[in-house]
């Protein structure tokens, strides 16, 4: 497995319709790529917002990046939405899980 996690805040004065629709259009996309597993996104009371997604591969996940409408998008972001992010990268994490239900 290959995660990626997209730590960003965004400029005040973004179109937050523009900005939800462009969001919406590439979570579908990236649902049909290959080697897509899953992806979330949270919000924090001070506006930060953290966004993860899984992939089968490190190739999956780089595919997905040099997507043509998903590099458009990323361009739109850096001009449009974003003040700052910082993704972080990672092959083949070290997954813990605890689940109550299991016990």
């Amino acid at each position: 497995m290959y995660m990626n996690v997209f730590r960003s805040r965004k400029r005040a004065d973004i179109d937050a319709a523009a900005y939800a629709e462009d969001a919406a259009r590439m979570e579908a996309l990236a649902r049909e790529q290959k080697g897509f597993i899953a992806y979330r996104s949270y919000k924090a009371e001070d506006g930060e917002t953290l966004s993860m997604s899984e992939w089968e591969s490190e190739a999956d996940a780089r595919a997905w990046a040099r997507n043509l409408d998903h590099a458009a998008v990323q361009g739109k972001g850096r001009a449009d939405y974003y003040e700052s992010y910082t993704v972080y990268s990672c092959d083949d994490p070290r997954v813990t899980t605890f689940d109550r239900s299991n016990e």
